[in-house]
């Protein structure tokens, strides 16, 4: 395109853009001086610079698609997204409203982090995985680069949990990524995964499971297989007490926002109750915000669940239960 005549041709530009972004370089290729592109990025122009050497084809606020693609262009051909942003594009819908976008490339690449970029050189990239136009970092990788860099336990444990309740990743893939990865900030993550290990599946579990060791109630076991004497599969409550046939239930909030989600954890509690099993529900702040009323009531429905037959229940034997998201 010769230069001063590329005006008359702005779909050409918008062609070779990548999720709206494009090279400086390849604009001044295109014809364009430096000068008139920087004077389109001025305030009040059309188009800006959303990294160093890059252009972002409207002066509007850039969309997380167009953030992560200019970080992937910024990278490198074989650079991929890490951490929350590669979360948001796996779907992750809390990830998104992370700011910066985190950037695996290889060791041997020199490339600073810059503005909302933050870049990590690393000796063992993993394959990335194409998530729409955006080179990814699997689950399991991604989720780890981001806890690396958490401060806060209940926000680790969050993340963590969910990516492990929704079934992308496991326990055991999280811990073997730990153990060939780097060492560098995982002291938390570690020590979460330890908690999951335990048997509870989501932050809200973790928080019952220590309220629970003060009531002084026989030993409870988490997220577990409940079946029939035949073997018919019941669910799989948050806590259950064997010796009564009693099911402890933590209601998270987040259920309710989503409906085919809630209206599983409503059929799920109504199955147990037919089967006559005792059902206690509370709220994840009840057990935050009043711990003496739920040690009451935790009592005082194994009282009632001694006080009648036992019905025809029994736990499934020990071993690991990936529970559905419900």
């Amino acid at each position: 395109m010769r230069r001063g005549r590329w005006a008359d041709d702005l779909d050409m530009i918008r062609a070779h853009a990548h999720n709206g972004v494009i090279r400086s370089a390849v604009l001044g290729e295109m014809g364009l001086a430096p000068a008139t592109i920087a004077a389109r990025c001025l305030p009040g122009g059309p188009w800006q610079r959303i990294l160093p050497g890059y252009v972002l084809l409207h002066n509007g606020s850039a969309t997380q698609l167009e953030r992560a693609g200019a970080a992937l262009m910024y990278g490198g051909d074989d650079s991929m997204l890490t951490g929350h942003a590669a979360l948001a594009a796996h779907g992750y819908r809390r990830s998104a409203s992370m700011n910066d976008v985190l950037v695996l490339v290889p060791a041997s690449r020199k490339r600073a982090s810059t503005h909302f970029v933050t870049v990590e050189r690393t000796w063992r990239p993993p394959e990335p995985v194409l998530c729409g136009t955006l080179r990814c970092a699997p689950v399991t990788r991604a989720v780890l680069d981001a806890a690396r860099r958490m401060r806060s336990r209940d926000a680790c444990r969050a993340l963590l949990a969910t990516v492990i309740q929704r079934g992308d990743t496991s326990i055991e893939e999280l811990a073997m990524e730990l153990a060939e990865g780097t060492t560098h900030g995982t002291a938390l993550p570690r020590s979460v995964l330890r908690e999951l290990g335990g048997g509870a599946h989501s932050v809200e579990e973790v928080h019952a499971q220590r309220l629970y060791r003060r009531s002084g109630l026989p030993t409870i076991v988490h997220n577990r297989e409940i079946k029939t004497h035949r073997g018919e599969f019941i669910a799989v409550p948050d806590g259950w007490i064997d010796d009564v046939a009693m099911a402890w239930e933590i209601d998270s909030l987040d259920h309710h926002f989503n409906v085919p989600d809630h209206e599983a954890t409503v059929e799920r509690r109504e199955r147990m109750q037919s089967f006559g099993i005792i059902v206690v529900t509370h709220l994840p702040r009840t057990i935050r915000d009043k711990p003496d009323q739920v040690i009451r009531e935790l009592r005082s429905s194994y009282e009632l669940a001694r006080s009648r037959a036992r019905p025809s229940v029994r736990l499934r034997d020990a071993q690991s239960t990936r529970r559905p998201a419900s």
